[in-house]
């Protein structure tokens, strides 16, 4: 029986052992790789662009020979004005892509022996970096679509004749919402929050390039993309798959999504739910890749992401 490549040595490249085995130093060079790419790891001015910079070593800040500017390698990236040294970064990044279902801010800050804040803030900066990945693809060739109702749960009373009718909209919390999935079979996933499953068909119109294919299930609000796109429908009350046409890719996406929700972070704010639904599609997307590759790409994503802001001074402003 062939092994599955998950459980094989070639998708175990990293591990919080080889980071903290290495060092500091080592870590910080990595850092400086990723940031500056095209210099091999010199520091450029990311005010001016200059490559001529001094390097100041006893304080691992570098200033620009032409306009005296000072930086750090984080300056200006996501993690610009960190406290965390190089090497906790790089541990929080490998965890990070090594819970495959998600991991809450809680085990991480226990894990790396950080504040909760501290924890929960820097993995929204890295749900955040890894959103810019899927900002302006289009999707094209076949494509699901569907739709995932996510939170507004509303806990029935103790007795019986308290309990109210939930499915009635006078009784709703106001906090569910739709992520609706766009999924290019063999290519990406694209999920966007909602109030309505049928908003999905104005995002496809935009998403999906002409003359693509896109499947779906037998709700009628699909019904309008006929207009648009060559369509297949499948009858989930018949069979899951019949003739070609499925939505099985992005309901695979909604089970990683749904697991990650209930099993490791319970509840999840409307607000930045959207966050959740980015990371839970770029796992998913790049799930056949060994760790080591996919912390690599967090780490580029992060060094290449401007400073947030949403995530800089968080608590200051919202807690």
């Amino acid at each position: 029986m062939t092994q599955h490549f998950l459980l094989s040595a070639q998708a175990r490249t990293l591990s919080l052992k080889d980071i903290y085995k290495a060092g500091e130093d080592a870590a910080y060079e990595t850092f400086r790789m990723m940031r500056w790419t095209e210099t091999n790891g010199d520091a450029v001015c990311p005010r001016c662009g200059c490559v001529e910079t001094y390097d100041i070593a006893t304080r691992r800040k570098f200033k620009c020979k032409a306009c005296h500017h000072q930086f750090s390698v984080t300056s200006g990236t996501i993690f610009a004005s960190r406290k965390m040294e190089f090497c906790d970064l790089l541990a929080a990044i490998c965890l990070f892509v090594n819970g495959v279902k998600g991991m809450s801010a809680l085990q991480m800050s226990r894990d790396l022996d950080v504040q909760y804040k501290t924890a929960f803030v820097m993995m929204h900066k890295l749900r955040e970096a890894l959103s810019a990945e899927l900002r302006d693809i289009e999707l094209s060739g076949e494509v699901e679509i569907d739709g995932c109702y996510i939170g507004g749960h509303i806990r029935p009373s103790n007795l019986k004749e308290h309990r109210v009718d939930r499915r009635k909209a006078k009784h709703q919390t106001g906090t569910r919402r739709v992520v609706v999935a766009l999924r290019q079979r063999g290519g990406r996933t694209l999920p966007f929050v909602t109030m309505r499953e049928g908003q999905g068909v104005e995002i496809a119109a935009r998403k999906v390039s002409v003359g693509s294919t896109v499947y779906a299930d037998e709700a009628a609000h699909w019904d309008d993309l006929y207009r648009i796109f060559p369509m297949g429908r499948i009858n989930h009350s018949e069979a899951y798959s019949l003739d070609g046409a499925h939505t099985n890719n992005v309901e695979s996406y909604f089970s990683r999504l749904r697991r990650m929700i209930r099993g490791q972070h319970h509840k999840v704010s409307p607000q930045y739910l959207h966050q959740y639904a980015g990371e839970a599609a770029w796992k998913e997307d790049h799930r056949s890749e060994a760790n080591g590759t996919q912390a690599g790409r967090v780490l580029r994503s992060a060094m290449t992401s401007p400073v947030s802001r949403t995530w800089a001074g968080y608590w200051q402003r919202a807690a």
